[in-house]
């Protein structure tokens, strides 16, 4: 206190520190960051901008999105790839040349065998098309081939060509009573890429309302800079008019230091301010994916849609349009497909193949394709397990135990997705009220301060008065920005929730396009 006395007898004494209100310290500080925020700002493009303008850009080039859409990729063209697996497949397969040099037993006609040492050239090409059957996991196919083998003339073994020709050959394999992996793929691939689409609809909509989150940050930053601003050209007018009062002696000194620890309080807000305003900028650029220096001229969201939400049609589009649901219906036939899968394991696995078609040897190619004899091929095969002493029984035992725990989570799952769906809907209506009651209390505690300034230039009323004016007026501009804050954040939170637009009745889930 006695330090504050002793700068008050110093400014009554017309010093140099008289026309500033604030210490030498203070004032270098202050002057320093508002010396940093100009240069900032003073190199930065400028860029006008809506909140509709912000979620465009941050909805196309953000780094966000960017991810967004290559995690889509990637799920679209896995799904291209199981596609394929059920159209034809045509392979073409061909040794050039295979050149080998060992010995090899031959049978001579006593029934003894020797060993001579042979040099072969072995060349092959095969084409063959084959299409899976998804409904009982076989698979039909045809071809034709031709093989040729030269053997060298070596040990007393004359020099040889050989050719062996299947111009056509038709055949399939078909397992039976085992564990059909495309009957189930067949149903669960399309809701994997389903499930996809429709989440990257999501991440879309969460980027625009991280976006409204982020653009308020620095609309609410601005609005308090310039009302910083304000306050503190007020504060150094109030306190021109105190000094004028007190010298004449018309208030007393406390109301002096009162009038000057409000400026004080001016310059630190101010301050902060400017410190606050920089920073939610940087985010906002960072998150926009803008590398240049940009100052952002935001114009105020304050027009608000006028359309409602009613909660049965809320709920019902965000079960058609959310991954949620596609992802708790996945889930259970996957935890079906695991039991399925248990239980054929468990059994007897048997297949059969067959093949007919057309061949001939020759030692010369024109020699393979006259003639051909036919071809026809049967086999059967069984696997029968024994005994796993109870390894097949305890796997089909944790499969049942999962899928139960599956249904279960499951039905939770729905349960709080649909409450949180409905309790969405019913906080939009109550934050837009909110909004309307936030902007009434501001126009009041604006005309008030207005009024109360002036009663106190012209001496009607007390310094505390004022400051307590000010300071309702300030916490309900703060509070209104809140309110529009809550209101858009809940706006697209809503439209994250449901993939829904209520405000033109359409919906947010669009098929990709590579």
């Amino acid at each position: 206190m006695n330090k504050i006395n002793v700068d008050l007898n110093r400014k009554s004494k017309n010093s140099p520190q008289s026309n500033s209100p604030l210490g030498t310290r203070g004032f270098i500080v202050f002057s320093f960051l508002l010396f940093c925020n100009c240069i900032v700002f003073s190199q930065a493009k400028k860029l006008e901008l809506s909140l509709s303008d912000v979620i465009v850009l941050a909805q196309s080039d953000a780094p966000n999105v960017l991810l967004a859409k290559t995690r889509l990729a990637t799920d679209y063209w896995s799904y291209q790839s199981f596609l394929a697996d059920f159209k034809p497949q045509i392979d073409l397969n061909a040794t050039v040349a295979d050149l080998s040099r060992s010995p090899v037993a031959f049978l001579n006609p006593d029934g003894t065998r020797t060993f001579l040492r042979t040099t072969n050239l072995n060349s092959s090409v095969n084409i063959r098309a084959s299409q899976t059957i998804a409904r009982t996991g076989g698979q039909v196919f045809a071809g034709t081939g031709l093989d040729y083998l030269y053997n060298f003339k070596s040990d007393n073994l004359p020099s040889s060509s050989n050719y062996f020709a299947t111009p056509i050959f038709v055949g399939f394999s078909q397992p039976l009573f085992g564990f059909n992996d495309m009957k189930w793929n067949k149903k669960i691939q399309p809701l994997i890429y389903n499930e996809a689409t429709k989440r990257f609809a999501e991440e879309t909509e969460t980027i625009a309302r991280v976006t409204t989150e982020l653009f308020f940050d620095v609309y609410i930053a601005q609005i308090n800079l310039e009302s910083s601003q304000l306050d503190k050209t007020n504060a150094d007018t109030l306190y021109s008019v105190a000094q004028g009062r007190y010298s004449v002696g018309r208030i007393a000194e406390t109301d002096l230091l009162q009038i000057e620890l409000s400026v004080r309080n001016a310059e630190a807000a101010l301050a902060n301010a400017l410190l606050q305003n920089q920073t939610s900028t940087e985010q906002l650029r960072n998150y926009l994916g803008i590398r240049e220096a940009v100052e952002f001229k935001l114009s105020p969201p304050d027009d608000l849609p006028d359309f409602t939400v009613d909660a049965t049609k809320a709920l019902a589009e965000a079960k058609k349009n959310r991954s949620k649901s596609v992802e708790l219906t996945r889930r259970l036939m996957e935890a079906e497909m695991r039991l399925a899968q248990a239980k054929s394991e468990a059994g007897i696995n048997a297949s059969v193949t067959g093949l007919i078609g057309l061949s001939q040897t020759g030692t010369s190619f024109s020699e393979v394709y006259k003639n051909p004899l036919d071809r026809e091929e049967v086999a059967i095969r069984l696997n029968i397990p024994i005994a796993d002493w109870g390894k097949a029984k305890a796997r089909q035992e944790i499969e049942k135990a999962n899928r139960e725990f599956i249904t279960m989570d499951v039905e939770q799952e729905r349960i709080n997705f649909e409450r949180e769906v409905l309790l969405n809907v019913q906080q939009f209506d109550m934050i837009k009220n909110q909004v309307n009651l936030a902007f009434r209390a501001f126009e009041i505690s604006e005309k008030r301060e207005d009024i109360t300034r002036k009663r106190y230039l012209i001496g009607k009323i007390e310094v505390i008065d004022l400051n307590l004016a000010i300071r309702e007026k300030n916490e309900a501009l703060a509070a209104y920005m809140r309110s529009l804050r809550a209101y858009w954040t809940s706006y697209y939170q809503l439209r994250s929730l449901t993939l829904y637009d209520f405000e033109n009745g359409k919906t947010l889930v669009k098929q990709p396009q590579f």
